[in-house]
């Protein structure tokens, strides 16, 4: 963990909102550009960091996409900042998402990070472990222009979070999550907050270039 983090961490109680709180997790490019915005609810947390979750119904939304969640879903930040992990309840297709990513942190009671391009992946649907996205991580960090540095602790990292995965340990293991999918099933009667619309669907086009959310 960076002093940064650590810092950010330890001032964790001033900084979220109480649980049951809905709020909405907010994702950029390393441009700058705008990337997905999650509506959650907030949880607590954990040895392993804080954790938000999704009701089936609530949006996802990027410039130019929406979706909605087809079953409830938990998220843990991390205080490392490098990663989320998304566990998916009843899954039909992928049980665990992790996006690498960085600078992942809270502001203004909300969290909000970088997406890095790069997914380690457990499918329940045949297709097992794996890293994904190689070829979106390969283009973006020549067009946006990932620092050496960056560029190797991450690909150092998803190969260990691949690992641990694989290995089963918390908080990648079932139990860790399932605690926190039962705690979200408590929130039913939460409504989702104000929805997001950008300003401009073609930003979604190119390399996701500058664009609001309004």
């Amino acid at each position: 963990m960076t002093d940064d983090a650590a810092l950010r961490y330890a001032s964790a109680p001033a900084e979220r909102p109480e649980p049951g709180a809905p709020l909405q997790f907010r994702w950029r490019k390393w441009d700058g550009g705008p990337h997905w915005v999650n509506d959650c609810i907030y949880l607590g947390r954990d040895r392993w960091g804080d954790w938000v979750g999704q009701p089936a119904g609530w949006r996802n939304v990027r410039p130019g996409l929406e979706f909605v969640a087809d079953r409830p879903n938990v998220t843990l930040l991390p205080p490392s900042g490098d990663y989320t992990l998304t566990v998916h309840g009843s899954a039909r297709r992928v049980r665990i998402y992790i996006d690498i990513a960085w600078d992942v942190h809270w502001e203004n009671r909300e969290p909000q990070g970088i997406d890095m391009d790069l997914d380690v992946v457990k499918a329940v649907d045949g297709r097992g472990l794996f890293i994904d996205d190689r070829d979106e991580w390969d283009d973006h960090r020549v067009a946006y222009g990932y620092p050496a540095d960056i560029v190797e602790k991450l690909e150092a990292l998803a190969l260990d979070l691949e690992r641990r995965v694989g290995a089963g340990t918390a908080p990648f293991d079932d139990a860790t999550p399932d605690a926190w999918l039962a705690r979200l099933a408590d929130y039913e009667a939460v409504a989702p907050p104000a929805p997001v619309f950008f300003a401009d669907p073609t930003a979604a086009a190119g390399l996701g270039g500058p664009g609001t959310a309004a």
